[in-house]
């Protein structure tokens, strides 16, 4: 009886442990934030998404976050100010790959192990950063009711053809760092002899430039402009809103990584803490995901068709200099 009475209590006791969330530890971290206050997050992901989040975080554990957004580089200048003067009022820093890397070359980030990131392929987990919550996708979107799909390009090189010159639109490569990041990796998916001929083909067809990769969809979902080179989420995100909008299915598609990493120096440590075990988990990708969003987490995908298909290539970093290096050799090919 003793031994039965033992067994039992031993697998009830189990039972218990195995009910608990994986992010058990969330109880006691949540119970510290509330101390603390709320978490203060500096970031480039969009307001209104990020707003999505934070309406599902407060809800759901009674916390709150301040949120300063801007671009990556005003964001990577304000948190390295702070952080030199010896003053950072940030916890989290949440933004995209390449200046995530130079901050944590600066030493302003805490190691933090999330036990959300669990769930998150070993591919998309750097080991000072942590996961990797999403991809931004550069692709070729075009408006259906100007090119028919049949008419589309299959290719970049089709961008080449001589049917589209004059219908491409794409942000300034000498200007936006992004896509000067993203025609300097174009040798990762063409090789680099057929890179650098290609771009200096694709400059040569005299596409439209703009200032960023948003403007750049605006122009295709009326019409003005029929094909872009720009974020791939933007065929979902306008073609809800009633834009006949589609993406060319390239396959390999690059594009940059997206983390959220704790400071060093979090004045506000557990709260911050709290905020990145909920971010990474299953409730807010879906959130994001729902957003258009190429979410890292297992399974999940954003509402387009063959999202799960797309080989994701991540985009080379650049620094200050090979900014600099790149953006002038451009403009001897792009504006001349």
């Amino acid at each position: 009886m003793l031994r039965k009475a033992y067994l039992f209590a031993a697998f009830f006791a189990l039972a218990l442990l195995s009910a608990v969330p994986a992010n058990s530890q969330s109880a006691k971290m949540i119970e510290a934030a509330k101390k603390e206050g709320k978490a203060v997050i500096y970031g480039s992901l969009e307001s209104g998404t990020f707003d999505t989040i934070v309406k599902a975080y407060r809800k759901k554990t009674g916390l709150d976050v301040d949120y300063w957004r801007a671009s990556a580089t005003k964001v990577m200048d304000r948190a390295l100010s702070e952080y030199r003067a010896g003053k950072p009022l940030f916890d989290i820093i949440l933004t995209n790959d390449n200046p995530m890397q130079i901050m944590q070359k600066e030493g302003i980030f805490a190691k933090y192990e999330s036990p959300t990131a669990k769930d998150y392929p070993q591919d998309a987990i750097d080991p000072n950063l942590g996961a990797r919550y999403r991809n931004v996708i550069i692709g070729v979107v075009y408006n259906k009711s100007v090119i028919k799909p049949a008419d589309a390009p299959k290719s970049l090189e089709d961008l080449l053809k001589p049917q589209y010159r004059g219908k491409l639109v794409m942000p300034d490569p000498t200007q936006h760092t992004t896509t000067t990041q993203w025609v300097a990796s174009l040798w990762k998916v063409m090789g680099q002899e057929k890179a650098d001929k290609y771009i200096r083909d694709l400059a040569a067809t005299k596409p439209i430039l703009v200032e960023s990769l948003l403007p750049a969809a605006k122009r295709v979902t009326t019409g003005e402009t029929p094909i872009a080179i720009t974020y791939v989420k933007y065929a979902y995100v306008y073609g809800r809103e009633g834009a006949p909008l589609d993406y060319v299915r390239l396959g390999k598609m690059m594009g940059d990584g997206h983390y959220l990493t704790l400071s060093n120096k979090a004045p506000h440590a557990s709260a911050g803490k709290a905020f990145i075990d909920y971010f990474l988990a299953q409730e807010s990708m879906k959130l994001l995901a729902q957003e258009g969003e190429f979410v890292n987490l297992k399974g999940v995908y954003p509402p387009l068709p063959d999202a799960d298909k797309i080989q994701f290539v991540e985009m080379v970093d650049l620094d200050k200099k090979g900014f600099a290096a790149k953006k002038k050799e451009y403009q001897a090919i792009f504006l001349k």
